[in-house]
């Protein structure tokens, strides 16, 4: 967990007042023979060096005890006030504040998800989550990537390893809804993903490999998908000149709901809530929302594309859907209108 340093250091200042207290109190009450109301008061005006009238002339050992706790204070006041003045100057009381601002975010944090590691593939997995609208908590152990890209840009994030199964269960792996790991080395991809799916026995988590044999033994270790860039961008290449034109096209669809091609994947179950089954021409999509359903993954992870209008959905199964913006706006807000429990096979 981590320390401050200018807090855990005025913590100190705070506790050694409060020991001169107790001394204080207890000296007089023994010394002077006060009670312990007289000896508060006593020790109070001492500290403070306000000048009041002591409760009763001191005896010659409570003069002594007086001027040893007089000196005391200003040794701890002193001290005190230089620590403020250089945290102040240095700013550290201000970061210190901000990062315990920010642990407590963390702390707060549920339904998130946690990238770990921000090099390349991390930066751009950022920007695609973020399109979403989705909470990400970064991991990065890098300092200098901390200053010039996360706090700029206020994202959340911890300093810290990835691969030590601590700092994840510090992330929030237990409340997440996913983890992407895009670290540069595979052996630490494998530790992350292993930690993860012991932590979490229901977290999505998608990792970064470099070679086929690392990509079988995410898998092996519960990884949910796992991406090999270098693959990805031969086969972008490949397709690039083979069907330049199929391309394009697909470089034109967005899943972020903001361009004019938009595709979104829909859980059936937000549509028709409690039904059991319905096909496709039950829902009007189309006629609603202007939306096309071009695609369909059953509950058994088989996909159909362009799928019959007849075809008889499951209420695990999910959709993938077609439209502009305004079209993809009119489907989330008929989502967004439906009450819990209601099917759109009855408005």
């Amino acid at each position: 967990m981590y320390q401050s340093k200018s807090l855990s250091r005025f913590s100190l200042i705070a506790a050694l007042l409060l020991g001169l207290i107790l001394i204080g109190v207890t000296g007089y009450m023994i010394l002077e023979d006060y009670s312990f109301s007289e000896a508060v008061y006593m020790t109070i005006i001492t500290l403070s060096t306000v000048g009041f009238k002591e409760v009763r002339e001191l005896s010659a050992a409570g003069q002594w005890f007086t001027s040893l706790l007089i000196i005391s204070s200003f040794g701890t006041f002193a001290y005190g006030l230089t620590l403020l003045a250089q945290a102040l100057i240095s700013g550290e009381l201000i970061e210190d504040l901000k990062q315990r601002s920010l642990n407590k975010e963390i702390e707060n944090s549920k339904d998130h998800i946690i990238l770990c590691g921000f090099g390349r593939n991390g930066r751009r997995a950022l920007r695609k989550l973020q399109a979403y609208g989705q909470r990400v908590l970064v991991i990065e152990n890098d300092p200098q990537i901390i200053d010039q890209f996360l706090k700029p840009e206020g994202v959340l994030y911890l300093e810290a390893d990835a691969t030590d199964e601590s700092v994840l269960e510090r992330a929030g792996i237990q409340r997440a809804r996913a983890l992407v790991s895009t670290l540069s080395k595979d052996a630490d991809n494998l530790f992350v993903i292993i930690s993860a799916r012991t932590l979490n026995q229901k977290v999505r988590l998608i990792s970064r490999a470099s070679s086929e044999s690392t990509e079988k033994k995410l898998r092996a270790v519960g990884a949910d998908s796992v991406v090999m860039p270098e693959g990805v961008g031969g086969g972008h290449m490949a397709s690039l000149v083979m069907n330049p034109d199929i391309v394009e096209f697909l470089e034109h669809l967005s899943v972020e709901g903001s361009s004019d091609s938009n595709l979104e994947e829909v859980p059936l179950a937000e549509l028709i809530g409690s039904k059991a089954s319905c096909t496709l021409t039950d829902l009007h999509i189309r006629q609603k929302t202007g939306c096309t359903i071009i695609g369909i993954k059953d509950p058994d992870g088989n996909y159909q594309i362009n799928p019959d209008s007849n075809a008889l959905l499951r209420p695990a199964s999910r959709l993938f859907v077609l439209g502009n913006a305004d079209q993809i706006k009119a489907l989330y807000q008929l989502l967004g209108n439906r009450a819990p429990g209601e099917s759109l096979l009855e408005s």
